[in-house]
């Protein structure tokens, strides 16, 4: 087994991905501020251009800031369909180049080039990778080499846009050193802000500290933001699967003909398995819904929808496949939901159809979910199943 110290791990991050795939399609766009999302001034901001950048734009941002930051900025609508196609695209050209990679969202990826440097040159080679790819795809790309993917993915965010930056093993500590804080993965707003309260803004004050302080007010990951400040990070690369569909059944102990209880399943497996996807940072573009009677008959209904993640969007597609579906009224003993055409995308929701208001509820369901389990909070319906789950008396299994 190689030592951590002879990695050669390789970040890959197409540059303001939805913009770029934009101005493939109009050129007119080139050299402008764009901002992609939602139209309306209480959407948020998907993307956008370096151009707007200037302005203060970022992404995540109310689209009504953005506007007024930066008025003269064009605002198109984004398609997500034709954003996973361009990174499909992107994926098979890595795919076909090198021995393993890891797509960590739509447009990122980590290769490991371990063990290659003895025959080639792995710097050459991610080289020779990116020049194929801006040329295949037209699409800019920067990239990062280091002995990790921390490292890697810093380096990455200094080449920004459309170059590339390695760093020597060994010189990852004064690289990081004279940085910000914001610029290390995993330290967001909250966690910055509680740094500026105690006077660290640059990575070397960081470096310094000892790592026992951090642990002490951040808990684990005080542990784990001291190691990437020094530019430790023995994460492996995960191999890339893409997975086609994920779905859930239940099927009842004895029949049922209880409709309002047969869509409170119903909502509760839609909503579970929309949260997977946002786990999983993942978008869906086709809905299926399956009923078997209790004769066995078995019957599924599928419908193809924009991509999303959000509960609201899914449920109600769910529940109008059901009625389509359930027309025989006789005795139920299955139903199931699936949710196929998956594509990874790295942002939690779809950024392009929901308001700032529903990106900060869907965040904080999820977290809370997350650290307390499943079904911590959800829909009154769906936590009657919940309460069935617990009643020897209903005849539900689940």
């Amino acid at each position: 087994m190689k030592s951590v110290s002879n990695r050669q791990i390789l970040h890959m991050d197409l540059d303001s991905f939805f913009v770029s795939v934009e101005r493939l399609y109009d050129n007119r766009l080139y050299g402008k501020p764009i901002l992609i999302g939602g139209s309306s001034d209480r959407g948020v901001v998907a993307s956008c251009s370096y151009e707007a950048r200037r302005f203060g734009v970022h992404a995540a941002m109310p689209m009504r800031t953005a506007r007024q930051l930066c008025p003269e900025a064009i605002l198109v609508r984004g398609d997500f369909e034709k954003y996973s196609q361009k990174s499909q695209e992107v994926t098979a050209i890595i795919q076909e180049d090198v021995p393993l990679f890891e797509k960590s969202s739509i447009d990122e990826f980590y290769i490991d080039y371990t063990g290659m440097d003895r025959y080639f040159g792995c710097y050459k080679m991610a080289q020779e990778l990116r020049r194929r790819i801006l040329k295949e795809s037209g699409l800019p790309i920067s990239m990062g080499l280091s002995q990790n993917k921390t490292v890697s993915k810093v380096a990455t965010g200094e080449a920004k846009p459309n170059n590339e930056k390695q760093i020597p093993t060994g010189d990852e500590r004064p690289f990081l050193a004279p940085l910000s804080v914001r610029k290390i993965p995993m330290i967001g707003e909250k966690t910055s802000h509680t740094l500026y309260n105690m006077g660290v803004k640059k990575v070397q004050t960081l470096q310094k500290m000892p790592a026992e302080l951090l642990e002490a007010t951040f808990g684990k990951n005080g542990r784990i933001i001291w190691e990437k400040a020094n530019g430790i990070d023995n994460s492996l690369v995960t191999p890339y699967t893409e997975a086609k569909s994920i779905s859930s059944e239940n099927t009842f102990e004895q029949d049922t003909i209880d409709v309002k209880m047969l869509e409170a399943h119903l909502i509760a497996m839609t909503e579970q398995l929309a949260s997977k996807l946002r786990q999983n940072q993942q978008l869906t573009a086709c809905v299926s819904v399956k009923i078997r009677y209790s004769d066995f008959d078995t019957h599924t209904v599928q419908q193809r929808i924009a991509y999303t993640s959000t509960d609201h969007t899914l449920i109600s597609v769910v529940k109008a496949l059901f009625k389509k579906l359930y027309n025989r009224r006789m005795l139920i003993r299955l139903i199931g939901v699936r949710f196929s055409s998956l594509v990874h995308g790295n942002y939690q929701i779809s950024l392009f159809d929901d308001s700032e208001e529903q990106i900060r509820l869907y965040q904080t369901l999820d977290k809370l979910n997350a650290k307390y389990g499943d079904k911590t909070v959800c829909r009154a319906i769906a936590m009657q199943v919940g309460r069935r789950r617990f009643n020897p008396f209903s005849g539900v299994e689940i």
